[in-house]
């Protein structure tokens, strides 16, 4: 199999400021792969290993992808071979031009059986790019993963198990397809100091929009965020009821009706 795990820089949530007017502040946020891709490049190796197989990471952004430190990180994590997409500018990317550029990347790739993303990214967790993604390659696609089987000797499909709001699903999925991982899939595993240094010798490719003659990607993108505020902080209030129980009943019932007003 021919697996591919899409991946995102994201900056670290705790190095993130809030500015006076609540714009959020990245300047001292340092870079890291997403929490919920971490767990898309483990559920690949899984399946790889079990299937058989190589494991490819897939990342699209900016000039943060560079970072040696960043990558070794994301490779020694499970994956066999790396590829970039990074242009000044990527990382503001929408979810339909991201997924754009992957399609785009991954049809440079040839015959791939899989492609695995997590449930959302770690900054905006809009849950739009694998179902973009799935339909710009013309692939099966299904979201809410939690559990593949890997496919029989030769077989192209693979089983699937979904859990819904009071029951959960299992599929049989054709391959190619477009699968979204949860997080409780797995838990990633923690790179020992060989898979770092083995990390720094596999194979990293690169490429940016023009590459693939989307220049226009940051210029004109398909959708523009209006603003990006942290929340307002409201100080609570409250009210302690004493009482017997049909007196603190009434008096409730007299607070709640008021604030409905």
């Amino acid at each position: 199999m021919k697996i591919i795990a899409c991946c995102k820089a994201t900056p670290e949530e705790q190095d993130i400021l809030v500015n006076a007017d609540g714009s959020l502040n990245f300047d001292r946020a340092a870079w890291k792969m997403g929490s919920y891709d971490l767990n898309t490049v483990e559920a690949a190796r899984q399946l790889a290993d079990a299937a058989g197989g190589e494991v490819i990471g897939l990342s699209v952004g900016g000039e943060a992808l560079g970072a040696s430190k960043l990558r070794k990180d994301v490779i020694s994590r499970g994956l066999d071979s790396f590829a970039v997409v990074s242009s000044a500018g990527l990382e503001a990317l929408d979810t339909y031009s991201t997924a754009q550029l992957l399609a785009a990347a991954i049809q440079e790739q040839g015959d791939v059986d899989l492609v695995l993303c997590g449930a959302g990214s770690s900054d905006e967790y809009t849950q739009q790019v694998g179902n973009q993604l799935g339909a710009l390659l013309g692939f099966a696609t299904l979201n809410a993963v939690n559990k593949i089987t890997p496919p029989a000797d030769g077989a192209k499909a693979i089983t699937v198990e979904r859990v819904l709001e009071s029951e959960a699903q299992t599929i049989e999925v054709g391959l190619p397809a477009v699968l979204s991982l949860t997080s409780s899939i797995n838990t990633p595993r923690i790179a020992g100091m060989k898979d770092i240094l083995a990390a720094g010798k596999k194979e990293t490719t690169e490429s940016s929009a023009a590459t693939y003659g989307k220049e226009d990607a940051v210029s004109a993108p398909a959708t523009k965020a209006a603003s990006v505020l942290a929340p307002q902080q409201t100080a609570r209030g409250g009210e302690i009821l004493e009482g017997d129980t049909a007196e603190v009943c009434a008096r409730f019932v007299e607070l709640l009706s008021a604030k409905l007003r």
